[in-house]
């Protein structure tokens, strides 16, 4: 299984580790762990490196 950690653009913070599916809902992207914790950002997907399992956000 290919997990990812997602990371805010602007500084590099991690948003959320061990992650397992990524939704957009109109202006948001929805985060699901492997736990099945969701959580909800305003802004975009910039990058999906899945070598590396890295995607980054520019949140709003």
């Amino acid at each position: 299984m290919c997990l990812a950690t997602v990371f805010k653009e602007s500084d590099n913070t991690v948003i959320c580790r061990n992650v397992s599916r990524i939704d957009v809902v109109n202006d948001a992207v929805v985060i699901r762990d492997i736990m099945g914790d969701e959580t909800k950002v305003q802004g975009k997907i910039l990058m999906v490196d899945l070598a590396n399992s890295v995607v980054k956000l520019q949140c709003d």
